[in-house]
C-alpha cells in the first residue's frame, strides 16, 4: 500500500455484525488483529495471508495507502466491532482476520550481521512480549526467541502491544531454550542474562561482538538451567528507590545499551 496514492473504492459488504461480545479469537486456526498500527502492518506484510477485514469507514480511511481491489471488507460501526475483540480492546475501527505467520527457525535469523537476538525465558504476558517486539524493531534486533510451551500465542493483544513489529521482527519458537542458547554460542554470540543480583553491570559485560540478551519472567527471573547457559550475568544500575524494572522496560534499556556501545 503506497503512501500518498489515491485510494481505490473498497469492495465488501456493508452491514452490522451479529452475535454477542467475542473473545478476540478467530476461528479455524486464524488470528484476529485489531488497531490501526497492527492491522496496517499486517496488510503491508507480503508474508501474511489475509482473510477478511471488518472496519468502520473512518478506520479504512485512516490506513496508509490502499487495499487490493478484491479485498473482502465488511463495514460496521464501532459497537459491532467491539464484539469481535477481547474485552474493551481499542480496535480503532479496524479488525483483521488472517492466517498466523509461518514458523521461523533460529538458523534462519543468525545472519552474520552482528545484530542482537533477544531470548525470553518464560515471559508469558502478551503485553510484555508485544512491547519487547516493539523495542526489538526500534533497536534493530535480529529476532526474539521463546520456548514454545512457555510463551503466549500470536494474538491481537501481542500485535497491538507490538504496534506493527509483530510483522517485521522474526519470532522464533523453540522446543528447548537451553539448546537454542548453545546454538547461539556456536555462532559466536555472547550470551548475557539479566539478573538483578548480578554485581557486573550490563555496560561492563557487553562484548564487541554479537549479543544474545536473555531475560526471565518478572518475579521468578531466569531459570537456573537457562542462567547456567549464559556467558555472563549482568544487572542494570537502577536506583535503590525501586526494586526492579518491568521486563519490557529492561529489554528496551538493554537493547539501547547494545546499540550504542
Amino acid at each position: 500500500m503506497a503512501k500518498g496514492e489515491r485510494k481505490r473504492a473498497y469492495r465488501g459488504r456493508a452491514g452490522r455484525m451479529q452475535g454477542g461480545r467475542g473473545s478476540g479469537k478467530a476461528s479455524g486456526g486464524n488470528v484476529r488483529l485489531w488497531g490501526r498500527h497492527a492491522v496496517e502492518a499486517a496488510l503491508k506484510n507480503p508474508d501474511r495471508v489475509h482473510r477478511k477485514l471488518w472496519a468502520t469507514r473512518e478506520g479504512v480511511a485512516s490506513l496508509d495507502g490502499e487495499l487490493p481491489h478484491d479485498f473482502t471488507v465488511e463495514y460496521a460501526d464501532g459497537h459491532d466491532l467491539a464484539r469481535l475483540v477481547a474485552g474493551d480492546a481499542p480496535h480503532q475501527g479496524l479488525v483483521l482476520e488472517c492466517a498466523p505467520l509461518a514458523d521461523q527457525f533460529l538458523k534462519d535469523v543468525i545472519d552474520g550481521s552482528g545484530r542482537p537476538i533477544v531470548v525470553l525465558d518464560q515471559v508469558t504476558d502478551p503485553h510484555n512480549v508485544g512491547a519487547i517486539l516493539r523495542s526489538a524493531a526500534a533497536f534493530d534486533a535480529a529476532a526474539i526467541v521463546t520456548q514454545d510451551r512457555h510463551a503466549p500465542p500470536e494474538s491481537g493483544v501481542v500485535a497491538k502491544s507490538a504496534s506493527g513489529a509483530l510483522e517485521t521482527v522474526p519470532w522464533v519458537r523453540v522446543v528447548n531454550l537451553a539448546r537454542a542458547l548453545e546454538e547461539l554460542a556456536e555462532h559466536d554470540f555472547w550470551r548475557i542474562g539479566l539478573a538483578g543480583e548480578a554485581e557486573t553491570t550490563l555496560g561492563e559485560a557487553l562484548p564487541a561482538g554479537p549479543v544474545a540478551l536473555v531475560l526471565g519472567a518478572e518475579g521468578a527471573g531466569m531459570r537456573a538451567n537457562i542462567a547456567s547457559h549464559c556467558d555472563a550475568l549482568a544487572s542494570l544500575p537502577i536506583s535503590d528507590a525501586i526494586e526492579s524494572l518491568n521486563v519490557s522496560n529492561a529489554a528496551a534499556i538493554s537493547l539501547y545499551a547494545i546499540a550504542t556501545r
